[in-house]
């Protein structure tokens, strides 16, 4: 698979929206306006009872008697986390696969970082989680794109021990963004979700048009891409319906516990051009 990086483009007129709980504490380019101890600093300001001694400029005392602390600008960054499932049921569909229209999302958001002079950290998971260490610029974004151009999916989606060993990646306030098509257990997935903790977080539930669809009928045997296992069964009428009534419940309680979490929950087609998905999940 090679994904072709000509869509970011496209994505040059976004700019990454990151809620107020979250940039109240993190800035993109600007500095934050909280003073403390930092990197830069600001001015001086005159010494009152109870200051921390410690800002005390000593060399400006010497010359005028005075006390002065120093203030300091603190820079405090925002690091975006992108999370993306890479087992083999994402390896479906007919003119883009899951995993490939997934890898654009997660490339595009890494694009969008860097566009704010973030840090972004990719990581890909299936039974395990391979992570990138956060950095800034355009060699950080090659990495990852040669990276996804050279794995494949495989085996099945332990999200849950993906995201239990994964949070100790996350320090402070992130933004985390979750690409899967969730084709595991509900209590699993709740499970996962509640393992992201109080951060800004957006859900992309990925689905292919015929996953939602159901277009076959008759007597199949259908092969679970992850397992390898086999079931011969005769689909009718009924049960496609039966079908999308319970994966759009499935969705819903996806849904409902990404609100019950402060999240952002997407569903998401890999008809739908790529632009207006980000259009849908930036707005």
């Amino acid at each position: 698979m090679a994904i072709d990086i000509s869509f970011l483009d496209e994505l040059r007129k976004f700019n990454l929206i990151v809620k107020k709980r979250v940039t109240s504490i993190y800035i993109g380019p600007r500095r934050s306006i909280a003073v403390g101890k930092g990197v830069s600093f600001q001015d001086h300001r005159m010494y009152s009872p109870g200051d921390d001694i410690r800002l005390i400029d000593w060399n400006v005392y010497a010359r005028t008697d005075d006390l002065y602390i120093k203030n300091y600008e603190e820079e405090r960054n925002l690091t975006v986390h992108i999370i993306l499932d890479y087992s083999e049921s994402m390896n479906f569909g007919k003119k883009i696969t899951k995993f490939e229209y997934g890898a654009m999302m997660g490339i595009g958001f890494a694009y969008l970082t860097m566009k704010d002079n973030e840090k972004f950290q990719l990581s890909t998971f299936a039974e395990d989680i391979q992570v990138f260490q956060p950095k800034k610029g355009m060699s950080q974004l090659a990495s990852v794109v040669q990276h996804i151009n050279s794995i494949k999916t495989k085996g099945q989606s332990r999200m849950l021990t993906a995201l239990s060993h994964y949070k100790r990646f996350i320090s402070g306030r992130s933004m985390i963004v979750l690409i899967s098509d969730f084709l595991l257990d509900i209590e699993e997935i709740k499970e996962s979700l509640y393992r992201l903790g109080k951060n800004e977080v957006r859900v992309i539930h990925l689905l292919d048009p015929s996953e939602k669809e159901i277009a076959v009928k008759g007597d199949n045997i259908l092969k679970d891409s992850e397992t390898g296992d086999k079931m011969r069964t005769n689909i009718s009428t009924r049960q496609r319906l039966r079908y999308q009534e319970m994966l759009e419940n499935h969705m819903k309680e996806i849904e409902k516990t990404c609100l019950t979490l402060g999240y952002k929950y997407y569903q998401i087609t890999t008809e739908k051009p790529l632009f207006e998905s980000f259009y849908e999940i930036l707005e």
